[in-house]
């Protein structure tokens, strides 16, 4: 079975599903970030392959568009291992 350390991720721009759905505290702080530290290696080896990613996750449940489950909150917690300059987009339905 091939694993992620099998591809070379130069020049490549790569999708991952990362599972950012983190404990918040009343303030919006991230009390738990062993989720967020588990995708760290991945993340890792493409960057340092050449490579970029685009991170995709979700937080909470909504029923509609909520702030309080907004990614934007946990974004001070991912660039920590992140080595390049990064863009954090939010994709509203309405």
């Amino acid at each position: 079975m091939k694993t992620i350390n099998d591809f070379d991720f130069k020049n490549k721009k790569a999708i991952i599903r990362v599972d950012f759905n983190v404990p918040l505290d009343e303030n919006f702080n991230v009390t738990d970030a062993t989720r967020i530290e588990a995708a760290k290696p991945t993340i890792a080896k493409i960057i340092a392959d050449g490579g970029s990613v685009i991170l995709m996750s979700h937080l909470g449940r909504p029923k509609g568009v909520e702030r309080k489950y907004s990614l934007g909150h946990i974004v001070k917690k991912v660039p920590k291992f992140l080595v390049k300059p990064y863009i954090f987009s939010r994709l509203y339905r309405h």
